[in-house]
């Protein structure tokens, strides 16, 4: 199994049980999420509750939570909002941070890109909701979620160049 790090925190963000869409030059992963009831189990064990001398009140009270997949899984934890000037001082900083621990072609094709996928970020400003890594750092590589045209499950953006593969 193949697990993506943040390259800046070392959280984990994504695996590859999660496929991905490159898009705008390979910058941006785009990876479908799904809600998900989390919690109870309904078991049943063949056994008829009414002949037993048993009732609906004797179930167990399982809680039940609707989720999303990944920000379950990887424990993704959603911030505030951005403004557009808010946003464009997180990519500069995170494009500062992430460079130099690019190397080479790498390095070369995030700068000749970064441009084009920040552009295409802010014309969604206003529909994205914005996670980072569990462990909460302002400098880490944020996630973006928002929801399609019609659709009920949220689709996340990566910054690709911000994710280490890490084999498990």
């Amino acid at each position: 199994m193949l697990v993506y790090q943040d390259l800046l925190t070392g959280d984990e963000l994504l695996s590859d049980s999660f496929p991905y869409k490159e898009i705008e030059n390979g910058m941006l992963w785009e990876v479908e999420g799904k809600w998900v009831v989390k919690g109870a189990v309904d078991v049943d064990i063949g056994a008829n509750p009414s002949a037993e001398g048993g009732g609906e009140e004797e179930g167990v009270d399982d809680q039940t939570v609707k989720v999303v997949d990944i920000v379950d899984t990887f424990r993704l934890q959603e911030q505030p909002a951005f403004d557009k000037k808010q946003f464009v001082t997180y990519m500069k900083r995170y494009i500062k941070l992430l460079s130099p621990k690019l190397e080479g072609e790498k390095q070369e094709l995030f700068k000749k890109h970064i441009e084009g996928a920040t552009k295409f970020l802010l014309s969604k400003l206003s529909d994205l909701q914005f996670f980072v890594g569990e462990s909460m750092h302002d400098d880490g590589t944020m996630v973006f979620a928002f929801y399609k045209e019609g659709a009920t499950d949220p689709t996340f953006l990566y910054l690709a160049h911000g994710l280490k593969e890490v084999k498990c």
